[in-house]
């Protein structure tokens, strides 16, 4: 079935990814990979490139655009590239971070950091998950209380993407420890701000070069210009943004899915086992014959979904039916394709045996599965679906 979603403006645009990454990215790959970082230089070609930086406003340097088609194209090119662990990391940046200065940002907060941050010469993480605090938002301790005019920020932060490079990082903090959800607020903390370092890069099991740090704050002085948004009302913030962030994890998790069979389907009838291609076995060919009819539908709805948010129309519960199915489908399909290689998936100079590490983290991070059918059943439950 053909798929009527992009158009010309789109395709054009795919061959300026296409390009960008062939000469920027994928020679670098294996290194960033072996050194657990990718160069900074990347991040300052993609935005020269327009790779970067796409929905902000022109006003401050950016392309202005705001139809999330354009970011699908990104999306999917890295990940039939195999380079996700860079699509790891300028995703954050595009669908999270610069979302929120965006939309919650003061006139001077965008004028100071939105230019930088499309040019990928300032880096951007965002820190909410704690060493004992996943999921559970409410269970947040780090705390920014009130000192003069300023707030005195302490606490811990673990599974920071791009918290090593990081030169701002939006803080969950409580600033009411009597208020709940009410009693969250959000914080701009800037690199060399005295009290603000990093702990340990974090060894992960896959995306290696994509930086993932653990963050500390002893003690950090914020003046008042660096609150994002409304005192008080960082849970609403959060769960505001929130749809866009786990949309973008459901078109990775189709793209790489659709990648890992790509990379199958041309491995099976080549590779030969008892005379014939193993492309010609039965089970071969259902194996494939289900993984792409559970691809396409999927990504229908997924497209659906990017229409809606271009739209306005994506909601919370949307974005979580979105997220946890194409996460378990990537997971599922990325499985069978390793076998399907036999020997030669497990081996990581094939890019499915890449994407195989890469692809577990997709049912945790941005809200793990059990939380995502937790919203959808509250929903239910509430007579809302």
């Amino acid at each position: 079935m053909q798929r009527n979603f992009f158009e010309a403006d789109h395709h054009a645009y795919r061959e300026t990814v296409r390009e960008f990454l062939a000469r920027e990215v994928e020679p670098n790959y294996e290194r960033w990979e072996s050194e657990r970082l990718v160069d900074r230089s990347a991040w300052i070609a993609a935005g020269k490139s327009g790779i970067l930086g796409l929905a902000v406003p022109e006003e401050y340097g950016g392309s202005g655009v705001t139809d999330y088609r354009f970011r699908t194209v990104v999306v999917e090119q890295v990940a039939h590239t195999a380079t996700t662990s860079f699509g790891s990391g300028i995703s954050t940046q595009d669908d999270i971070v610069i979302p929120y200065i965006a939309h919650l940002g003061t006139e001077e907060q965008k004028q100071r950091w939105l230019p930088g941050m499309a040019a990928g010469e300032l880096i951007g993480a965002i820190a909410m998950t704690e060493p004992g605090t996943g999921s559970d938002l409410q269970g947040i301790k780090a705390t920014a209380v009130r000192d003069g005019d300023e707030w005195m920020l302490n606490g811990q932060k673990t599974f920071i993407t791009n918290g090593i490079h990081s030169d701002l990082v939006i803080v969950v903090a409580r600033t009411d420890p009597n208020a709940g959800a009410k009693g969250l607020s959000l914080f701009v903390v800037e690199r060399d701000m005295p009290g603000f370092s990093r702990g340990r890069k974090l060894h992960k099991v896959g995306l290696a070069g994509q930086d993932t740090a653990e963050l500390i704050f002893d003690n950090v002085r914020v003046p008042p210009a660096n609150l994002l948004g409304d005192e008080g009302r960082g849970f609403i913030h959060l769960m505001d943004n929130l749809p866009l962030e786990r949309l973008s994890i459901a078109v990775s998790a189709v793209a790489a899915a659709h990648a890992a069979f790509a990379w199958t389907k041309g491995y099976v009838f080549e590779r030969k086992a008892f005379g014939k291609p193993i492309g010609d076995l039965q089970n071969t060919r259902f194996a494939l014959a289900e993984m792409l009819t559970e691809i396409e539908v999927t990504q229908s709805h997924i497209d659906r979904c990017v229409a809606a948010l271009n739209a306005g129309e994506l909601t919370a519960v949307d974005a979580a039916k979105a997220k946890w199915w194409a996460s378990e489908l990537q997971k599922r399909v990325v499985d069978r394709c390793v076998q399907l290689h036999g020997g030669y998936g497990f081996m990581m100079e094939y890019p499915i045996g890449r994407s195989y590490v890469d692809s577990r983290i997709v049912t945790i991070y941005g809200g793990t599965t059990e939380i995502m059918k937790e919203i959808i059943g509250r929903d239910i439950a509430a007579g809302s679906s």
